[in-house]
């Protein structure tokens, strides 16, 4: 029971931190944002004979900038990490309905060395079957569009 209480904990603490996350990514994406934080920025410049040029005054700014850019590295993580999970997950619907290899679904927990041995070997087999593939895809987008493809 209580392994379970902690699982719909950790859940929907998840769910918060992505509505949070796609929330906030959305809006620091806009350029109101980038004008807003511009202004800031200026009206700080503006503001800098008026407090002395001050370590008081660049303390505001560089603790300012210092806590907004921590926070974005966690969200920018938490954007990329999602998004490439999801084109992961479409790629691999892709080759699994495809004539690809269904041997390269989930590569993207290989090591690096791993993978650039199956790159190297995807690259000659491409090279080696160079003219065959246009014309099968031609003829299969024929059979499923029921139209002629462009020669």
């Amino acid at each position: 029971m209580r392994s379970e209480a902690n699982a719909n904990d950790r859940s929907g603490i998840s769910k918060l931190f992505a509505t949070v996350a796609n929330a906030t990514s959305e809006a620091a994406g806009r350029a109101s944002t980038f004008m807003t934080a511009a202004a800031v920025v200026v009206a700080w410049a503006v503001t800098g004979p008026i407090f002395n040029f001050s370590d008081t005054w660049q303390l505001v700014i560089n603790t300012g900038t210092t806590i907004v850019t921590f926070l974005m590295v966690f969200l920018i993580q938490n954007s990329q990490n999602r998004d490439s999970a999801a084109i992961q997950v479409k790629l691999d619907e892709l080759i699994r309905v495809s004539n690809a290899q269904n041997s390269l679904v989930g590569i993207e927990h290989l090591t690096s060395d791993e993978i650039d041995e199956l790159r190297k070997k995807c690259e000659a087999r491409a090279k080696a079957g160079r003219g065959r593939a246009p014309k099968q895809a031609d003829r299969k987008a024929r059979r499923v569009g029921g139209a002629k493809a462009v020669e």
